[in-house]
């Protein structure tokens, strides 16, 4: 007997075993859409929801940790300029959508414009500053902001630790030794306010000008030195730089390589010009050091387009007889 395969009949017998293993497995795919659809619902953040993500096996975060961020508007044709009380450190943008960066040598200023129009939905940016303080944004874009000039308010400036920002939230920076930024700023500001003299042989004074050392202090890590300029003469005094560095005793003429140039990390109310008949002061701070036997500290000062340089000289007796400022009353 003779059988005749119809060239067509393979291929309906492969789709056929195909179909019935799709009809086998459609059970199985159905029920993990099922079970992903039900873990998806589980994890919304709807109105019931708490949060936790990970079914109980990790400490949720509460609202007391979280540090509320400022509300701001960009735009595309404008630029919007955000003052901070303190030099910019860090910056970070949520996404490609800003473009951010300091206003030239204004060290605590930044500008702030979206990089495109009409981008979509919300992004957020974060800045550090060196007193310390942390200040996060949700940033959105709109045609006319209301606020293109905004200030971060000091609350150092009202003398009300209270009056800080919530947004803000202490960090620690590396050159300070790991002290409180904030309270490296309040015990430079008090040292300024509290105004106290406590030696008398550190001063020079040429042609109406009188700079001098009132007062070395120091807390934890860190050395302060409290310094004042005088102007008793008719003509103002422009600061072209201020150096201290640590220098031979016995050479009578030094050259750039016997010299150690400290930078300090932080001064507080350091002003460039002093007025006719008028006094100006400056805290400095730097990290703890003493002074080698056959060294000196050389504090420099230089007129800016004038002749009248002051230099004063410290010794290491000086700093290891400093006030320790182990409970230091802010005022």
């Amino acid at each position: 007997m003779t059988y005749t395969i119809h060239p067509f009949r393979p291929l309906l017998l492969i789709g056929s075993a195909i179909l019935s293993v799709v009809l086998s497995v459609r059970p199985a795919i159905a029920q993990l859409n099922s079970a992903g659809l039900s873990l998806l619902q589980t994890h919304s953040l709807d109105e019931n929801s708490t949060g936790d993500y990970f079914d109980g096996y990790s400490k949720t975060i509460s609202w007391d940790r979280m540090i509320p961020p400022y509300a701001l508007e960009v735009t595309f044709d404008k630029t919007t300029h955000i003052i901070f009380p303190s030099s910019i450190r860090y910056v970070d943008l949520g996404n490609s959508n800003l473009i951010a960066g300091k206003a030239g040598d204004a060290e605590n200023v930044l500008r702030v414009k979206a990089a495109m129009q009409w981008f979509a939905g919300e992004t957020n940016m974060a800045v550090i500053t060196e007193d310390g303080a942390f200040y996060s944004f949700n940033v959105r874009f709109a045609k006319e902001p209301l606020k293109l000039n905004i200030e971060m308010k000091d609350f150092l400036n009202d003398g009300s630790a209270q009056n800080r920002p919530n947004n803000s939230i202490e960090v620690f920076l590396k050159e300070l030794n790991q002290e409180s930024p904030t309270l490296v700023r309040m015990i430079m500001k008090s040292i300024y306010d509290q105004n106290t003299r406590l030696l008398r042989h550190i001063g020079s004074k040429v042609l109406g000008i009188q700079w001098l050392v009132k007062g070395v202090y120091t807390h934890n890590d860190l050395i302060y030195f409290h310094a004042e300029l005088k102007n008793t003469s008719a003509v103002p005094y422009n600061i072209d730089y201020i150096t201290f560095k640590l220098v031979d005793k016995k050479l009578v003429k030094r050259t750039t390589t016997q010299e150690t140039v400290l930078q300090p990390v932080r001064a507080y109310n350091y002003v460039t010009r002093v007025e006719s008949k008028a006094t100006e002061r400056i805290v400095f701070a730097f990290p703890i050091f003493t002074i080698p036997q056959e060294k000196l500290l050389e504090i420099d000062l230089h007129e800016k387009d004038g002749g009248r340089h002051q230099v004063l000289t410290v010794e290491n007796i000086d700093l290891v007889h400093a006030k320790i400022l182990s409970e230091f009353i802010i005022q």
